[in-house]
């Protein structure tokens, strides 16, 4: 650690005081942190493995609040559980981009038979992908183009990322619903109210 250290920290190291440095770092950061990120904080003189140990220590004494500690794909972060989120919502009642079946079917496909090209989610939709579907999904930042298929053409092949992860609050791609699950997600929000097909209702 550096030598200039505030004079309410003699121990840097002290399990008290690291774990307060790892509270302040993640709850005033607007990403996930991961364990390497986190190490930089003690000038990587903790190992992963005794991070993690603290880490889960935070993680149960926030646990009866209304912010919880959770890790997702990109690190670990806070999290504003359901029941307090309900309450903050009244504070900020801008909704969030909702999506068309379009653009939900498209994601879907992707998450679940990734890597995928175009032709591959026109084979299962039964219907031609917009460009904009794919913009759309692009600029949301939750899929990218991470090769070419080896045939006629080299179609993009498309793969969701850590930040798709990241807002779905998952860890891994393993933590997705099982499918009939996501069908009945897309046709509730179908049924809510007619939304234009390729853009996002802002």
């Amino acid at each position: 650690m550096s030598d200039q250290l505030s004079p309410n920290i003699t121990d840097p190291l002290n399990p008290e005081t690291v774990k307060r440095v790892l509270e302040t770092a993640l709850l005033t950061s607007q990403e996930p942190l991961s364990l390497s990120e986190l190490k930089k904080l003690f000038n990587d003189e903790l190992s992963a493995e005794v991070l993690r140990k603290f880490l889960e220590e935070l993680r149960e004494q926030w646990t009866e609040r209304g912010i919880n500690l959770v890790t997702v794909a990109g690190g670990w972060r806070f999290h504003t559980t359901l029941e307090m989120q309900l309450f903050l919502d009244r504070l900020s009642p801008i909704k969030p981009p909702r999506y068309s079946r379009a653009v939900l079917e498209t994601i879907a496909i992707i998450a679940y038979r990734q890597p995928a090209t175009r032709g591959d989610i026109e084979g299962i939709r039964g219907v031609a992908v917009s460009s904009a579907i794919m913009k759309t999904l692009e600029g949301r930042g939750w899929i990218e183009a991470i090769g070419h298929r080896d045939v006629p053409g080299r179609p993009a092949l498309y793969a969701t990322t850590k930040k798709f992860l990241d807002d779905l609050s998952l860890r891994t791609l393993d933590e997705l619903p099982p499918l009939e699950e996501l069908g009945s997600l897309v046709d509730s929000t179908e049924k809510q109210e007619a939304l234009p097909i390729e853009e996002p209702v802002t």
